[in-house]
């Protein structure tokens, strides 16, 4: 009996050790030489952060930070570190090769390839944006993926594949007409959801929030034209009454609505129905600006998208070099910052290859934001964007350990977030080229 209590007591003193040294091997502590602070927009020097788990447990100088004995130390001493940063419109399931040589990224085709195919490579690119200093992504449109984009979201939840936090929208919805492949001859598939009149319109919220939407993506304009005097014709899809019955169901059932529109009618009913986000809103007057503003509504830039030669080379050729939308965008840009909206980080990688979306920094600078601004786009503002403020946008106890860092100085320097050296996600390294 007491050879049977000494062999128990021995056990639970070994079990209670071994707890022990599981739970300090969780700890990890990163020696930061410069924070930054992304609700004041200041850097902070020489700062200590400690993660437990998937969590920040504490951050402060490092004089007086606690680390936990046998806790995993990280150097970023001399380098800058950042939270994780969130692209709020990003198409995992893009495969445009903009400016890409031939070998290099690869292509997909909803015609000639397979979903599942499709499928792999989409989480492919979900995961070179997450490398690139992405830790979070809302997707909008899955762009003849179906409801995979909710699968690679699972996948990625469940710790089975490594991958960014996501958000996801689905197919989307079009009115009759966008979208539509080939001639009347053939039937080939289709990128979209298409549906026309208010009841149909609210059938299809339900249907794509029953499986697994988490925002409501429609388009409210389709293609344009630059008229001769060199304003701005955005094709008007869906009606007044078809808007508003979308946004108004998406809202019932407590998700939000995300309205892609360049201008005109189209994005007028979209500021009236009160959708939650903006894409692109190329064409912006002061008024459309104020009326953004005054609803509250989110705007998402996507500039860099709009100096893609697909842009750029079709609007020199329609118009003699005279108008462009890469213009357009940055006068309604530059009026947006200067009239204080909402601006959320938004890329709209796809068309462009994935991983390279930071370039948008610097164009949000050269429109009118300091560098500290830019960067809040893609982690305070577009952390309350998703709804997600309480978890991510910011470095602070209680939230996930989402942690990027970068060798220079992103406030002397914005490009420097086109060349992240280091990448966690949720106390998990992803990456860390930092010397």
């Amino acid at each position: 009996m007491n050879s049977w209590k000494s062999c128990l007591a021995l056990f639970s003193v070994l079990f209670a050790v071994t707890l022990s040294v599981n739970a300090q091997s969780s700890a990890v502590a990163i020696r930061a030489g410069h924070l930054f602070d992304s609700k004041t927009g200041k850097m902070l020097e020489n700062q200590v952060i400690v993660i437990e788990g998937d969590k920040i447990k504490s951050v402060g100088p490092a004089d007086s930070a606690s680390i936990p004995p046998g806790a995993l130390e990280i150097d970023l001493s001399k380098a800058t570190v950042l939270p994780g940063l969130i692209d709020g419109h990003s198409h995992v399931f893009g495969f445009g090769l903009d400016g890409i040589k031939s070998g290099g990224a690869p292509f997909a085709s909803p015609i000639n390839d397979s979903r599942e195919y499709r499928t792999m490579l989409a989480l492919a690119n979900a995961q070179k944006d997450l490398r690139a200093g992405f830790t979070t992504l809302r997707d909008l449109m899955s762009h003849g993926g179906g409801y995979a984009d909710v699968d690679i979201k699972r996948v990625i939840n469940r710790g089975i594949f490594q991958g960014p936090r996501m958000q996801v929208s689905t197919m989307g919805l079009v009115a009759t007409g966008e979208g539509m492949l080939g001639s009347s001859e053939v039937n080939l598939p289709r990128n979209y959801q298409t549906v026309d009149g208010p009841w149909a319109a609210r059938q299809a919220v339900r249907e794509q929030i029953h499986y697994g939407a988490d925002w409501i993506k429609f388009h409210s304009t389709a293609g344009y034209e630059i008229e001769p005097d060199g304003k701005l014709f955005s094709d008007p899809t869906f009606t007044k009454e078809e808007v508003a019955a979308i946004v108004d169901e998406a809202h019932r059932h407590g998700k939000k609505a995300a309205c892609h529109a360049f201008g005109g009618e189209g994005l007028r009913n979209c500021i009236e129905a009160g959708v939650d986000t903006i894409e692109h809103a190329i064409e912006m007057d002061e008024a459309t600006a104020d009326a953004i503003k005054k609803k509250g509504i989110y705007l998402e830039l996507t500039a860099y998208h709009y100096s893609l030669s697909e842009y750029t080379e079709k609007d020199a050729k329609s118009t003699g070099g005279k108008y462009s939308l890469e213009a357009m965008r940055e006068k309604s840009g530059r009026l947006a910052i200067a009239k204080g909206l909402k601006i959320s980080f938004g890329s709209g990688v796809g068309p462009f290859p994935h991983g390279s979306q930071a370039q948008e920094f610097a164009y949000l600078v050269k429109y009118g934001m300091t560098p500290a601004q830019a960067i809040q786009t893609a982690t305070t503002v577009a952390s309350e964007m998703m709804g997600w403020e309480e978890r991510i946008g910011s470095i602070d106890k209680g939230k996930f350990a989402d942690i990027v860092a970068v060798s220079g100085d992103p406030l002397k320097d914005i490009t420097e977030l086109e060349h992240v050296r280091f990448v966690m996600k949720g106390g998990e390294i992803v990456r860390n080229d930092i010397k």
